[in-house]
């Protein structure tokens, strides 16, 4: 496949940038505008794209590789559990106007299993409407003041976590001065940049990084803890929280499934609360697919439908990938992880673009491996990459008789749309 030479930014599908980021306030007020821009290729079946002349040609296999690499968020049945409980636990906490404690939230779940985009769309979903509601002003603000408008803060874990570089990594966000600041100075920093920008969540990712063995990465779980009381929704996301030891010193509350934890012991150093106020969090789970029971099987089945309905090959039939054995096939490639299927998918529409094939099957994906062993900002040791299936077992089960399969349901609905429940 080629395609004609052309500027860069005169097509809309075109990124005229590097990869989004989100870890300064800049970088995530322009991804949280922009992230529903992408207009995917328009579909065409094969004598339409064969009805263009060469250029038109290659500007749309163009678009629709952009398409394949840009495919959209959809819902799941475990991600509108996560929404319902983050969305309205930000949006309880945001009201509030006593000085108590905001419990926070717990997002856990394995690899590669969308956590971290179904949280940032939720995220993002309160603060467009949290700025409709004050007319995209701090309603906080003070008089004189200029400091940018940020609902929510998003920052990543650092690899090897420390209270100061904890610290400075959220101070990044903002842009704050950290040169030269102590860590008591570094805290009272981060509570002014929260209140100062007006912020209602700090989303504070791959928490599970913190190794709980050793006695500094237990002193920045202590400072994140005290950082409750400055008034924010802390939003916590890792790989198996309940394995990693964050939740050690925890118990589970019978009466509102919330875990507490005691108060920080760094609140006495650095001034954060003059109470010893326990403090709560919710934990959901963001669970990959199952395929044991027929309501789980239609789940996935109405997933693969969203999904190829978001594929532009030229040569796909309708049922593509939820006729016959193929939601069973490509369950046994990804073992319902979310991003391991994208990732086949993905990689698999290109194959079959670059080589003519214009459809996937069985067969043709037998082709095409799933490697996400160097993916950029992930650490292998915190369990941010899962194991990977192997084809061999998928290729084993295609082959016998199928008279036994597992029943499931021959109609489905598209599944459109992302992760967050929208409100406003």
């Amino acid at each position: 496949m080629t395609s004609p030479e052309m500027p860069a930014g005169r097509y809309p599908f075109l990124p005229s940038e590097g990869p989004p980021q989100r870890e300064t306030i800049e970088d995530w007020d322009r991804w949280r505008r922009t992230r529903h821009d992408f207009v995917p290729a328009p579909r065409l079946d094969l004598a339409a794209w064969r009805a263009l002349n060469p250029r038109e040609r290659g500007i749309h296999d163009l678009h629709r590789a952009a398409t394949h690499a840009n495919l959209p968020l959809l819902h799941t049945p475990m991600s509108r559990k996560v929404a319902k409980l983050l969305n309205g636990r930000i949006r309880s906490n945001a009201l509030k106007v006593k000085p108590s404690t905001r419990a926070g939230v717990m997002i856990t779940g394995g690899g590669y299993q969308g956590k971290t985009e179904t949280a940032c769309e939720i995220a993002a979903s309160f603060e467009d409407s949290w700025r409709d509601l004050h007319q995209h002003l701090n309603p906080d603000a003070v008089s004189g003041a200029r400091d940018l408008y940020a609902p929510v803060a998003y920052v990543q874990t650092p690899v090897t976590a420390k209270p100061k570089s904890t610290c400075k990594a959220i101070l990044n966000f903002y842009g704050a001065p950290t040169k030269n600041l102590d860590l008591p100075d570094l805290v009272h920093q981060v509570a002014a940049s929260l209140h100062d920008h007006g912020t209602k969540a700090l989303v504070l990712d791959d928490i599970t990084r913190l190794r709980m063995h050793r006695a500094d990465d237990q002193d920045t779980l202590d400072l994140i803890r005290a950082f409750m009381s400055m008034h924010v929704t802390l939003v916590l996301i890792g790989v198996d929280i309940p394995a990693s030891g964050l939740l050690q010193e925890g118990s589970p509350d019978p009466r509102t499934g919330q875990w507490r934890l005691p108060a920080s012991q760094s609140a006495k150093t650095h001034g954060l609360e003059p109470t010893q106020t326990e403090r709560r969090f919710d934990l959901v789970e963001l669970d990959r697919f199952r395929y044991d029971s027929p309501s789980q099987i239609a789940a996935w089945v109405q997933h693969l439908a969203g999904l190829e309905d978001q594929l532009r090959l030229l040569k796909a039939n309708p049922g593509m990938l939820t006729d016959g054995h193929m939601p069973e096939y490509l369950f046994d490639r990804t073992k319902g992880v979310v991003g391991l299927l994208e990732r086949l998918i993905e990689d698999g529409c290109h194959e079959a673009m670059d080589t003519g094939e214009e459809c996937l099957s069985e067969a043709f994906l037998d082709g095409i491996d799933i490697n996400v062993s160097h993916a950029p900002g992930r650490d292998a040791g915190a369990g941010e990459i899962p194991a990977i299936p192997p084809v061999a077992t998928a290729v084993a089960r295609r082959r016998q008789p199928k008279k036994n399969s597992r029943p499931r349901p021959s109609t489905v609905f598209d599944d459109h749309g992302p992760a967050a429940e929208s409100g406003g």
